[in-house]
């Protein structure tokens, strides 16, 4: 069997550490293709600190809006105003970031389980310091992309921006090959139509710095406890309360660490720029019903992708795919006007039926 060609960043890696078999990867990571290792020290052997080399794999489906044209530039502006930030360096003109040893919050309990205090308190600074980074206070505020941008302070305009974004990109732009999938597990057409009413009377509240993707595995707990956030893809301006909608979304605290943490949030934002809580208890379930909402049309993507086995469908997979899409259109039956979610056989009914048809192993519309 012929190996497959190593790719650009591979060979990057090779090029610039102290050795291949230092080399770890690739690293599990949706977006990026990642890899790991030390830089040669003066004695040409590995050094004690290990960094990452990426880039975006190809041909990746991106489901959330992008600022930032480069994440290490945003990296490097956050110098100074975010405190557990892997630092990058360039290496023959390849910007390499420091590899945290350690592990995700995610090894410590997955999504659902408590998370400790000492992890809670870190997260709560986290949000100060995000609070604190206005549109015009970092150096490359100009960089970020504005061609759809709203007001600073206009929360129901910013809500509109990430609906239509979702209706456009995720949902129609994807008809032609999702489509009769969508239809089959009773997805309405125009079932972004009612959160986009609901988010019309959203509460001004001034802009901050969002990281947009604060969940177990983009936080890594070093060898003394403290809390590091990666992977800074999704940050953009915008309302702060979307950040705690998605941050409680993707979390699953249990019920009475979700409000601590709540309150911990709006704390932490009034500490710093009094009124970025204000209305926050009124709007924070439209928030919530909307990423409830994303999350449905991105998984029935995910899960047909998941299953594609080329010619057949990945039967081994089914079950565990379809009882997670399943559990993702209960959650959104609210905010998408399900008068009843479809149980588990009839999601892997909509499935097995689809690939029947001779859809599954289509290239998908990129986002």
């Amino acid at each position: 069997m012929t190996a497959e060609p190593a790719s650009t960043v591979r060979h990057r890696a090779a090029r610039l550490s102290a050795g291949e078999a230092l080399i770890e990867g690739p690293l599990k990571g949706y977006h990026h293709e990642t890899y790991a290792f030390p830089l040669p020290d003066a004695d040409g052997r590995g050094g004690s600190v290990r960094w990452k080399c990426r880039e975006p794999r190809p041909g990746i489906l991106w489901f959330d809006r992008r600022s930032f044209p480069s994440e290490g530039a945003l990296i490097r502006a956050l110098a100074g105003h975010v405190t557990s930030v892997p630092e990058i360096i360039e290496v023959d003109a390849i910007g390499l970031q420091r590899f945290i040893e350690g592990s995700t919050l995610g090894s410590y309990g997955r999504p659902g389980a408590p998370v400790a205090e000492p992890h809670l308190a870190q997260i709560a600074q986290l949000f100060r310091e995000l609070a604190a980074i206005s549109p015009d206070s970092l150096s490359l505020h100009r960089q970020f992309v504005r061609d759809d941008a709203v007001v600073d302070g206009d929360t129901a305009g910013f809500a509109a921006q990430l609906i239509r974004f979702t209706e456009e990109r995720v949902y129609e732009a994807h008809l032609p090959v999702y489509g009769e999938l969508f239809d089959a597990l009773g997805i309405p057409r125009d079932g972004l139509r009612p959160l986009m009413d609901k988010t019309r009377s959203l509460t001004a509240r001034p802009f901050c710095l969002l990281h947009g993707d604060l969940h177990r595995e983009n936080f890594i707990v070093d060898g003394e406890g403290r809390l590091w956030t990666i992977d800074w893809e999704l940050a953009m301006f915008g309302d702060p309360l979307y950040d705690l909608a998605t941050h409680l979304h993707l979390m699953r605290y249990p019920a009475e660490q979700e409000a601590t943490v709540s309150l911990r949030w709006r704390d932490a934002m009034e500490a710093v720029r009094p009124g970025s809580s204000r209305g926050w208890q009124e709007d924070l379930p439209h928030l919530l019903e909307y990423k409830r909402a994303q999350s449905a049309y991105t998984d029935v993507i995910r899960s047909a992708l998941a299953l594609d086995g080329g010619k057949d469908i990945n039967w081994p997979a089914l079950h565990s795919t379809s009882r997670k899409l399943q559990g993702a259109l209960a959650a959104a039956r609210a905010a998408l006007g399900l008068a009843v979610p479809p149980t588990l056989r009839q999601v892997a009914t909509a499935l097995g039926d689809w690939h029947r048809d001779g859809r599954g192993g289509v290239t998908p519309y990129g986002s």
